[in-house]
């Protein structure tokens, strides 16, 4: 949610208890938004849903999008005005169908989001939140109190649930709110919130130096398992690893935000003691996933209909990732392009030996900026194989400013040195061929506004591709 900047500043110069208390009384508004006596029943029928036959997915999932489609084109502003035109070219019942809808870019969300709130939804009984604007432009989603709910039940069942926890634990939270101002050097760099029973931590405060105060802290508060950024969840663990600092066992680690890649996992596992479990999400509630115990990413089938752009040209399967939201009746979003790019298997019924009735993501690459493009026309993503093996690097990212030529950024830990590099160089030309790289080392790799971090960041134009939709 945006914060007026004058009410964050008194907030950023009040004592510490002030903040907390402060952090309380506007999570307990939030806290009623998400969550509600029938919270408990529905996570019980999320879970139950887990189980149901693929026919019996197929003709619910029908069913909502039948009907998420006729509100919409009837009630939606931007999409009655859109079929209006069409009808008037002589379109009759075209928007029955998914494959008549065009393709919905953020930017005309962006460009007048009260477009899309349905008419028998007052702006004022919504909830406005705001996207982390990994491109430096947030845009605004409205939510009805109904949505949000179904959602946040979604995520009690599979984010929590499956990994043997609940909202009723001690937890800890590794994101980019900025809770703490940003120049402060002494703790606390976190504020406790007995409303969520949450530690909330910030991300930007964390380095090789005020680390071991986050952990004191996660002793202090007897914290049970922690929800963060993946990129900081790594650089805790790193810091702990390297500075031979135990940290106490909890029992799950569960990353957001960014893909957790396989050295990440590694060594996040080896720090904390305990499984790691990806998610994947996104604040306009189109499409969600969760890692089972198998290490399978499943798709939550009530949030979305899923598709997928695919080019020719990558060295993974799949495409950009095109998404029909079914939860959020308040400001249906159809056929939305979510800037991600990944593959999945869409058959509901999955070959998972986990047993669960839910799709697979096969795989997430991250942005569609977040791959390398060679001169010879291919798209290279999953770049994590470089840095597997504990190098001495506490984070580091390749960006991309020509097609001849990578930076390699690289915050290095004690053990570094120049064998590092060269193991780096002779990865990187095993993955990409033969490309001109630049190593640079910085005191920390640059975060968006939300604290988010970008492992690959490619600032040229992808060669022409034909794209086809699945």
């Amino acid at each position: 949610m945006g914060v007026n900047k004058h009410i964050l500043s008194f907030y950023h110069h009040s004592p510490y208890f002030m903040r907390c208390v402060a952090a309380s009384v506007h999570c307990c508004g939030l806290y009623s938004w998400r969550y509600g006596s029938d919270t408990d029943g529905m996570v019980e029928e999320a879970l139950a849903r887990e189980e149901w036959s693929s026919e019996r997915w197929q003709a619910w999932r029908e069913e909502k999008l039948e009907q998420t489609l006729e509100l919409a084109a009837r009630n939606v502003p931007y999409y009655r005005e859109h079929w209006s035109k069409r009808r008037r070219q002589g379109e009759r019942g075209a928007h029955k169908y998914l494959q008549n809808w065009p393709i919905l870019q953020k930017s005309e969300v962006r460009k007048n989001p009260a477009a899309f709130i349905a008419d028998n939804f007052q702006r004022r009984h919504l909830l406005p939140e705001y996207t982390s604007g990994s491109t430096g432009t947030p845009l605004v989603i409205y939510k009805s109190r109904a949505s949000l709910r179904a959602w946040y039940a979604l995520a009690e069942a599979r984010w929590r649930r499956w990994y043997g926890v609940s909202r009723q634990d001690r937890w800890a939270i590794l994101g980019g709110q900025l809770i703490v101002p940003v120049k402060r050097k002494k703790p606390p760099f976190w504020i406790w919130n007995p409303v969520f029973n949450q530690l909330y931590m910030s991300s930007y405060h964390l380095s090789d130096s005020s680390f071991r105060f986050y952990v004191a802290a996660l002793i202090k508060y007897k914290i049970s398992y922690i929800y963060g950024y993946t990129s900081s969840l790594y650089a805790l663990a790193m810091d702990c690893l390297s500075k031979k600092v135990k940290m106490p066992s909890l029992a799950v680690v569960i990353t957001c935000a960014e893909p957790l890649l396989d050295y990440q996992r590694d060594v996040i596992a080896e720090a904390f003691h305990c499984p790691v479990r990806e998610t994947y999400g996104l604040t306009e509630m189109v499409i969600a996933a969760s890692e089972c115990e198998r290490g399978q990413l499943h798709l939550w089938p009530e949030a979305g209909i899923y598709e997928i752009c695919e080019d020719g040209n990558g060295t993974t399967p799949g495409g950009e990732i095109i998404c029909t939201g079914l939860l959020n009746a308040a400001m249906p979003l159809i056929r939305y392009q979510v800037g991600d790019r990944g593959a999945l298997d869409d058959q509901v019924r999955s070959s998972c030996s986990c047993g669960r009735a839910l799709p697979i993501l096969k795989n997430i690459d991250g942005r569609n900026d977040d791959v390398l493009y060679t001169a010879d026309g291919r798209r290279i993503g999953r770049l994590d194989l470089i840095f597997k093996g504990h190098l001495p690097l506490r984070e580091a990212q390749i960006v991309q400013e020509t097609l001849g030529q990578i930076k390699v950024l690289y915050v290095p830990t004690a053990d570094f040195s120049q064998k590092t590099i060269d193991i780096l160089r002779e990865n990187i030309h095993a993955h990409v061929g033969d490309i001109q790289i630049v190593f640079e080392r910085v005191e920390k790799i640059p975060r968006n506004k939300a604290g988010k971090f970008r492992f690959v960041m490619s600032k040229i134009q992808p060669p022409d591709a034909a794209t086809t939709l699945r």
